[in-house]
């Protein structure tokens, strides 16, 4: 993995450039020095925009896609192993501007996993995100399930 994308200022830079993100109108405004927090923003504009003229609920999806698995398998290291498993989103109102979500990733969630995993078992937590408007109206909520083990030995 190249070296900038292991830290969280190098991170946030490649993901605002990733053309996934970026052409969706999604940007990366903040990621934690410790990988607890992350915060992001989703313009409304003419490449995002559905049939009403409101956000585009797959951009709306995509804005929180990458960020619970990013932080956690940054947090947990590399003894870990990490993948999304599946997801829901509640569509609540119509995004009619720049919506922003919000991640923080709790020592105490941590501990959670770490406990779950200690023997070598898998852990399939949920993590809840929810993308609000400027002026704090709820746009969406977000469910992601990953899937975390520790990583066996190789013999």
């Amino acid at each position: 993995m190249n070296k900038a994308l292991r830290t969280p200022r190098g991170l946030r830079r490649a993901l605002s450039w990733w053309p996934p993100l970026r052409f969706a109108g999604i940007r990366v405004l903040h990621i934690a020095d410790d990988w607890s927090h992350a915060r992001v923003r989703l313009r409304l504009g003419r490449l995002n925009r559905n049939y009403f003229g409101t956000q585009f609920g797959g951009s709306l999806y995509s804005m929180n896609d990458p960020f619970w698995v990013l932080l956690a398998v940054n947090r947990l290291g590399r003894d870990y192993v990490v993948w999304d498993k599946a997801a829901e989103i509640e569509y609540v109102s119509p995004g009619r501007g720049d919506v922003y979500a919000e991640f923080t990733l709790t020592e105490e969630r941590l501990a959670e996993i770490r406990g779950a995993t200690a023997d070598g078992s898998k852990a399939l937590p949920w993590f809840e995100s929810t993308v609000v408007a400027e002026d704090g109206t709820v746009v969406a909520r977000v469910r992601k399930q990953l899937y975390v083990r520790r990583k066996r030995d190789r013999a």
